[in-house]
């Protein structure tokens, strides 16, 4: 069974958008992530911070990175939902670090956070309509 198909068959609550929803969305926060993080990856290189406040960052995007072959590949919901809550952990984390040195760097997460928020209600949400 492939991977689309597997996700499909899951039960997913009434609130679920549709998949169609999610390469739009992710292709635009893909964008804003590659430029605010480049910047703080930049201000790290160049010392303008120390490279501890880029860490978040850097174990934001390792996390982000492994959630699709967490889900999709392994099909494991609960790595996928432990993955999901380290990437909202790491987004805060990263927001808060970055704030003193950079108050545009931090609104510029807002919709990643958002959407991580939303993303992570949805993911435990699955797991566990599908808990068995």
């Amino acid at each position: 069974m492939q991977a689309y198909q597997w996700y499909q068959q899951l039960i997913k609550p009434s609130w679920a958008p549709p998949s169609s929803v999610f390469g739009p969305v992710w292709t635009l926060l893909y964008i804003g992530i590659f430029i605010s993080f480049g910047m703080v990856f930049v201000m790290a290189f160049e010392k303008k911070i120390a490279w501890i406040i880029a860490l978040p960052f850097a174990l934001n995007l390792i996390a982000n990175f492994a959630f699709t072959p967490l889900q999709f590949g392994l099909r494991s919901n609960i790595l996928a939902s432990i993955d999901i809550v380290i990437i909202l952990a790491t987004l805060i984390w990263a927001m808060i670090a970055i704030y003193p040195h950079s108050h545009a760097i931090t609104y510029a997460q807002i919709p990643y956070l958002l959407w991580v928020a939303f993303a992570t209600c949805l993911q435990l949400t699955i797991t566990f309509l599908n808990f068995k």
